[in-house]
């Protein structure tokens, strides 16, 4: 029951596994593996190198879409295999405007975080999680200016909001008590602003180009974190002690306070180049670096929470409970891009794509709240144009962290992740369509 409880107290972990960051945010570009720092995209710009937006084709611009994100998360604990398989369905819409020749002015609206898993009350983990939502919207208005018709800059502030999660983990397995007990970890996050900028050089113009483009780490804040239970944590502790007196573990009055985190979301750098052999293909290449390094830990810390034990001379005493610490200490990673477009006919664009994501969890720090692995994943697409200003586009992607990039875990293996872990194999994969249309005149 320690390693239970000790688990229970590091709610919210899963917040920000590696799984959070969403990258699939243009059902065209999502086709050549979302590719976009060297490429002029019009309004998609603002999300992968807002110095591109400046290179308008027409006056306005406006795109917006859907991704399905169908994951299969497989854990196999105990000679158990649980699976998660909650649909996630991050979205985007974004529309520019080209003030001038050279002066562009744009908005964003996007679900660049959000998570979502499902693995069932009673599985061997379900002390470090039973289920989870989250979701942070992003609007981000842009401005781009084009100097000497080969080179733009753009950027603009990424404002988040609408941050909140939800989280329940078993607090007491049946056993201790003659049924088990859940709690669930719920809070909304502040209002946090990030910069986003780049720069793109338009070498060779329409078969050259070079772009590079930063978003700055920012970090949200949780100041009133709730717990609830399925029962008064006050009347379960004299449960506990009728029940076994001897062995009686004390839990903290959690539903009688609040939390607060602070949780980060990392800087990502990207640069990429774009080449065009023929005036019907289009070749592209990114290299994404997301600065995971900067989650070391997650903290929380609590407010009018107490440890009701049983002292042998005193009688009853209730002493404060402050804080909880787990340890993460991510790495910076990379993610390798390749994407390719090959216009068949004028009307009708075809996609291709390859990526390869590095996991940011190193092996001593792998636990069911950051099922990470390697991915490699394909992407196909198209855009089909039945008018001259309208475009729908559609791809479809596969992700595969599974076979010889799954990954084991030892929980006994760090002392940092004491209480933390699960022995357990981790494999994932996931099925990735995306739809949307795209509007210019």
């Amino acid at each position: 029951m320690k390693k239970s409880l000790s688990a229970i107290l590091a709610a919210s972990s899963l917040i920000f596994a590696e799984s959070y960051q969403v990258n699939t945010l243009s059902a065209k570009q999502w086709g050549m593996a979302h590719t976009g720092a060297g490429l002029k995209l019009g309004a998609e710009s603002m999300n992968f190198n807002p110095g591109a937006m400046s290179f308008l084709d027409k006056r306005l611009d406006v795109s917006a879409g859907v991704t399905f994100i169908i994951p299969e998360v497989e854990i196999i604990a105990e000679g158990v295999k649980t699976t998660n398989t909650n649909v996630g369905t991050p979205m985007y819409f974004y529309a520019a405007y080209g003030i001038t020749n050279r002066l562009s002015a744009g908005i964003s609206f996007t679900t660049p975080y959000g998570n979502a898993a499902d693995y069932g009350k009673d599985w061997p983990g379900a002390g470090l999680l039973q289920d989870i939502e989250l979701k942070v919207f992003a609007l981000q208005p842009t401005v781009a200016f084009k100097f000497f018709d080969k080179i733009s800059i753009g950027g603009g502030p990424a404002i988040y909001f609408g941050g909140s999660f939800e989280q329940s983990k078993l607090l007491i397995p049946a056993g201790v008590l003659p049924y088990p007990v859940s709690a669930t970890f719920s809070g909304d996050a502040d209002v946090v602003v990030a910069a986003h900028f780049g720069i793109l050089y338009d070498l060779l113009p329409n078969k050259f180009s070079l772009g590079i483009s930063y978003r700055s780490e920012a970090t949200m804040k949780v100041e009133k974190g709730k717990v609830t239970g399925t029962e008064d944590i006050t009347a379960l502790n004299n449960m506990i002690g009728s029940v076994d007196p001897a062995s009686r573990l004390p839990i903290p009055t959690l539903e009688k306070g609040n939390f607060s985190a602070e949780l980060p979301l990392p800087a990502n750098l990207n640069t990429g180049i774009s080449f065009r052999p023929t005036d019907n293909l289009l070749l592209a290449f990114d290299l994404q670096m997301i600065f995971w390094g900067t989650y070391n830990k997650l903290v929380l810390n609590f407010t009018d929470v107490t440890v009701p034990f049983e002292h042998p001379q005193y009688g009853p005493i209730d002493a404060p409970f402050t804080s909880q610490t787990s340890q993460k200490n991510y790495d910076n990673v990379f993610t390798y891009r390749l994407g390719a477009q090959y216009t068949l006919i004028p009307q009708l664009d075809l996609r291709l794509g390859v990526y390869y994501d590095e996991s940011p969890v190193t092996d001593d720090y792998l636990t069911p709240e950051s099922p990470s692995t390697d991915k490699f994943g394909t992407t196909v697409g198209f855009s089909y144009r039945p008018i001259p200003n309208l475009s729908i586009d559609a791809s479809f992607g596969y992700s595969n962290g599974s076979g010889l990039l799954g990954r084991d875990a030892t929980s006994g293996s760090n002392p940092d992740k004491e209480g933390d872990g699960l022995n357990a194999r981790y494999e994932v994969q996931a099925w990735v369509p995306a739809v949307g249309v795209s509007y210019s005149f």
